[in-house]
């Protein structure tokens, strides 16, 4: 996905951005959802309820879709990067979500739900568009795409960690059912998406391949929106009590992005990395994979429509805020001698 501008390329790259495609679009799109599914809900309760049992099988398209994206093998064509992977899975893993969570106590210690959600939010590093992004930015989206396996499987694997680390004074969580919801959600589907990726990789020629590709890619989008639609519309007047919050969400939400902009800026320095691996550590850290958590939230936390609220707000602010970042990196390219921005 992008914001603002289309891009065109001959080699699809996972989650990068498919002409026709954008950042505004999509945002669009989402708030559209957003409007849609709060209007449902309070002119048609009963409509909203009904629209609620459909939130499971969304889940299910949502899940095989983006574990269909997915190209493990790209860890393998990294290992001459293993320095630059370490860097960001420190970043990501080991100082971001303590970042996330010393910003969530500090605006929303007492509002345990919108708490949770955005810890969720911050914790968890995007696994698709933060790559489009980094395209825009000229950064380096051939290491970028390796990066994807990796965030993915290890925040499936550390989710129930943090949350037991950070949300535990909750009473939110059932921490004994997770593993199993985790294998069950998202294990199956993984296999599955994999095993039919690899037979259409077989059957198909590469060109039809790389369209069905581009396909699901804009398939993806659509599926969250029509998640977050059912998420609204069954829970309108539970998400409508809490409006006033929201305002301090997006306040904590932005000094999460400078904090997380200015970390990333500290690490490229200290380990001297040439611009295209500062852009692409810049995207990576600032982008968050709301999307997957929406999903993992869902059926982890289930019957917390705050939450997930919390995560669709993030998501929705994020877009703009790639949008500059992309622009200030790309500024900070045209200073270096002999690179045009």
């Amino acid at each position: 996905m992008t914001m603002g501008n289309t891009i065109v390329r001959s080699d699809p790259v996972p989650g990068a951005p498919e002409p026709g495609l954008t950042g505004s679009g999509v945002a669009a799109l989402f708030l559209g959802a957003i409007l849609a599914g709060s209007v449902l809900g309070l002119m048609a309760p009963a409509a909203g309820e009904v629209m609620s049992a459909g939130v499971d099988p969304t889940l299910l398209l949502m899940i095989f879709l983006l574990f269909f994206e997915l190209r493990p093998g790209a860890i393998v064509q990294s290992f001459g990067s293993l320095r630059f992977l370490a860097l960001a899975w420190g970043a990501n893993f080991l100082i971001v979500p303590f970042i996330g969570f010393a910003i969530a106590a500090l605006f929303l210690s007492g509002q345990p739900l919108l708490f949770t959600g955005l810890v969720i939010y911050f914790i968890s590093p995007c696994t698709d568009w933060f790559l489009g992004f980094t395209r825009m930015a000229r950064g380096d989206t051939a290491l970028g795409t390796a990066l994807i396996p990796i965030n993915m499987f290890t925040q499936l694997l550390l989710f129930p960690l943090w949350l037991w680390l950070f949300t535990r004074h909750t009473g939110l969580v059932d921490f004994a059912a997770i593993p199993g919801t985790l294998a069950q959600w998202f294990l199956l589907p993984l296999i599955a998406a994999q095993a039919v990726r690899f037979g259409l990789v077989k059957l198909l020629p590469r060109s039809g391949f790389e369209r069905l590709l581009r396909w699901v890619g804009r398939i993806v989008p659509l599926a969250i929106a029509g998640l977050i639609l059912q998420i609204f519309a069954a829970n309108t007047a539970a998400i409508a009590g809490h409006l006033e919050v929201f305002a301090v969400m997006l306040l904590a939400i932005f000094l999460f992005f400078v904090t997380t902009f200015l970390m990333g800026e500290g690490l490229s320095w200290l380990a001297g990395l040439a611009y295209p691996q500062h852009a692409l550590l810049a995207m990576t850290t600032a982008a968050r994979n709301a999307p997957l958590m929406l999903a993992v939230t869902a059926v982890a936390i289930p019957d917390q429509p705050l939450i997930l609220a919390a995560l669709v707000i993030g998501m929705l602010v994020e877009f703009p805020h790639l949008t500059g970042l992309k622009q200030l990196l790309l500024w900070q390219r045209s200073r270096q001698k002999g690179a045009p921005a």
